[in-house]
C-alpha cells in the first residue's frame, strides 16, 4: 500500500507526508497538495476525458462518506481500481475531524461562493483554500466534470439518502444526472431554486461542473456506520472512476422523489423559536396552518403549502443563517434532458 493511500490516516494525524508524488504500479499519479487533499491522475493513456471531485468531512463528525472515500482511494493505492478519471480527493475540515465535531468555529459550508471573504478563522482560510484547489483541478478545458460533496445529517431523516442540486441562472438542471444518482441509490433530489453558498453551489454556478450535495444518513462515530446502506453508491464511484459507468437505459426518474425550495426559514435574533419536536426527522410532513417559527417584530412562519415538509431545522445556527427549510413535491416535467 502506497503511504499516500492512507490519506485519512495522515489526516487524522496531522502528519505531512514526507514523498507528495507516488506512483501506482498501473502508473496512477497520487500528489498531495495541502492537508486530506490528494490529486489522482490516470496513467498515461488511460485519460477518459472526465474530472472528479469527491469531497468529504466539509463537516468533520460526519464519518461515513469519510470511510466511503477511504475505501476508493485504497482501492486506488493498491491497484484494484484503475482509475480513468482525473480525482480530486478531499478532506474538508481536518481539525474538525480530529476533534470529532462538526466544526471548529464556524459551519465551512456556509463559508462559499466568496462568503469567506466576509469571515474570519480556521474554517474562512480553509473555504478559500478549497474554491482555489477546486478552480485549479477544474481548469482543463473540454472536459466532463462532476463534483459529489458527500455529507451525514446531523439527524434522522424519513428518506435516508437524498441529494442537493444547487441552482444557477444560467443553467438548467439535469435530467441525466438525476438518473445517474437514482442508479446510485439515491432516492430524492431538493432542487434548489437560488445560488447557495456550500461548496457544491460554488463548483456549479461559478465551475461550471455538474455538483452535488449528498446526504447519506445520520452522523455517527467512525467505525459504527454499519446501518448506513452505500453499497449502490460505492458501485457508482467505482464504474466512475474506473470509466466503466453502465448506460442508463433510461432517463424515467420513476424511483425518485423531487421536491423544490418553497421557503427558507432564517434565524434573525436570539429570540427565535422553532416549534419541532427536537428529533423531529427530515422530511416531515406539516399541516397546512402549523406555526412552525417565530422570530422578532412579529416575524411568523406559518405552513401555508399542502405537502409541505422540513429538512435541516437546526434552531442552534447563528443569526442571519437558516434553521430550516420547507420543501414540497415537484414534476420532472422541464427538467432538461442532458
Amino acid at each position: 500500500m502506497l503511504a499516500l493511500g492512507r490519506l485519512l490516516e495522515l489526516t487524522l494525524a496531522g502528519r505531512e507526508p514526507t514523498e507528495k508524488i507516488q506512483l501506482t504500479q498501473a502508473g496512477a499519479r497520487l500528489h498531495w497538495l495541502a492537508e486530506g487533499v490528494l490529486v489522482v491522475t490516470p496513467a498515461s493513456g488511460d485519460d477518459n476525458g472526465s474530472d472528479l471531485l469527491l469531497s468529504a468531512a466539509i463537516h468533520g463528525n460526519e464519518t461515513a462518506p469519510i470511510e466511503l472515500l477511504d475505501r476508493l482511494l485504497q482501492g486506488i493505492a493498491a491497484g484494484h481500481l484503475r482509475p480513468r478519471a482525473r480525482l480530486l480527493l478531499i478532506l474538508g475540515n481536518p481539525p474538525a475531524m480530529r476533534r470529532g465535531e462538526r466544526y471548529i468555529d464556524q459551519d465551512i459550508n456556509r463559508l462559499f461562493n466568496g462568503r469567506h471573504a466576509d469571515a474570519s478563522g480556521y474554517e474562512a482560510l480553509r473555504a478559500c483554500e478549497l474554491e482555489r484547489l477546486a478552480a485549479n483541478f477544474f481548469s482543463l478545458p473540454g472536459r466532463n466534470r462532476l463534483h459529489y460533496d458527500m455529507h451525514t445529517a446531523i439527524r434522522g431523516s424519513q428518506i435516508e439518502q437524498f441529494a442537493l442540486y444547487p441552482y444557477s441562472p444560467e443553467r438548467s438542471h439535469s435530467a441525466h444526472e438525476l438518473a445517474r444518482l437514482q442508479a446510485a441509490g439515491i432516492s430524492a433530489v431538493l432542487l434548489q431554486n437560488k445560488v447557495g453558498i456550500t461548496f457544491s453551489s460554488y463548483t456549479y454556478a461559478c465551475l461550471d461542473v455538474e455538483a452535488f450535495t449528498l446526504e447519506l444518513g445520520k452522523a455517527q462515530p467512525f467505525g459504527q456506520n454499519q446501518g448506513v446502506d452505500l453499497r449502490r453508491l460505492e458501485q457508482h464511484l467505482q464504474q466512475l472512476i474506473e470509466g466503466a459507468e453502465a448506460p442508463l437505459a433510461s432517463l424515467e426518474l420513476d424511483q425518485l422523489q423531487l421536491f423544490s425550495v418553497a421557503r427558507e426559514v432564517i434565524k434573525h435574533s436570539d429570540a427565535f423559536r422553532l416549534y419541532l419536536p427536537a428529533d423531529v426527522e427530515n422530511f416531515s410532513e406539516l399541516p397546512v396552518g402549523y406555526l412552525l417559527a417565530e422570530d422578532i417584530a412579529g416575524t411568523r412562519w406559518v405552513i401555508e403549502e399542502p405537502g409541505a415538509r422540513i429538512i435541516f431545522p437546526n434552531p442552534k445556527v447563528k443569526n442571519g443563517l437558516r434553521a430550516g427549510l420547507l420543501v414540497i413535491p415537484v414534476s420532472s416535467n422541464g427538467i432538461s434532458a442532458v
